[in-house]
């Protein structure tokens, strides 16, 4: 049994009229329910359960149960639409898994010792996220809540790239074998702001001054002519 479980019904009205209706009339979410080598089946869910469950943020990188005409298919949720400006679910994607089966899926990102990361403590700098989240591939058995990211040893003017995460074996990150020009960094920890003015000041200095010797030099050598 799933940590999520999700009763879905199936629909026949299609179009974006009859998503609407079905949002306004029945309070109900229209979603898809596809993959495993089976026929894509359009399907609705109760927008309280479906929002209810959003609000876990294991939800999203967890393998569901979705309870439909009494049979219970594993999936996951691959894509949901929210309303821009109001708390509605418009739509939303789930792929169905087989447990034996490798799935490719985005999981989030759980930074941790940011308090004690030396680059902040010893070094005033400031931590910049690249990434919320991490494309990786697994069985669906090994697919993890999260991935945390220990900054706790990163020093000013440092950063962590993909590959220095500390994985499980089970897990692989697909853009990572494409080569290094797609090793992305993670997180990094910039220079204080001041310290970085301090640093373009000091390069501008030393290029004025570089060119008062440069003419300097020109002035001597035209005299002497």
């Amino acid at each position: 049994m799933s940590d999520f479980d999700l009763t879905a019904e199936s629909r026949t009205d299609k179009g974006k009229g009859a998503s609407r209706r079905l949002r306004r009339e029945s309070e109900m979410v229209p979603s898809i329910l596809y993959g495993a080598g089976k026929k894509p089946v359009a399907i609705s869910i109760a927008h309280k359960d479906l929002f209810k469950a959003c609000e876990n943020e294991a939800f999203f990188s967890h393998i569901l149960d979705i309870n439909l005409e009494g049979e219970t298919q594993k999936a996951i949720l691959k894509d949901l639409q929210r309303h821009p400006s109001k708390s509605l679910i418009l739509h939303a994607d789930f792929m169905r898994v087989e447990m034996d089966q490798v799935i490719t899926v985005e999981v989030p990102l759980r930074f941790v010792n940011e308090d004690s990361c030396v680059g902040v403590k010893q070094g005033g700098g400031n931590i910049s996220r690249n990434m919320a989240s991490l494309e990786i591939s697994c069985l669906p058995g090994d697919l993890p809540e999260y991935i945390e990211v220990d900054i706790e040893s990163v020093g000013v003017g440092e950063s962590i790239h993909m590959s220095e995460l500390v994985l499980p074996d089970t897990l692989t990150v697909p853009a990572l074998q494409q080569g290094s020009d797609y090793d992305q960094i993670v997180m990094s920890v910039n220079a204080p702001k001041r310290a970085e003015e301090d640093s373009n000041q000091t390069s501008a200095t030393d290029s004025s001054g570089s060119d008062d010797s440069s003419s300097s030099d020109e002035s001597d050598s035209s005299n002497d002519g």
